[in-house]
């Protein structure tokens, strides 16, 4: 996507189905997208 887009116009945005699933389902589920999110930062910000 960075070949297209600038990197500020990138976001990460979870799937749909967070309402209909338990806590012990959401949270390790949103803790891998935030670490996702880190590690695609780094390259960014260097």
């Amino acid at each position: 996507a960075l070949d297209v887009l600038e990197a500020e116009q990138l976001w990460v945005n979870p799937d749909c189905g967070l309402k209909t699933r338990r806590w012990v389902e959401v949270k390790p589920a949103l803790t891998n997208m935030v670490q996702a999110a880190r590690t695609m930062r780094e390259p960014i910000a260097a």
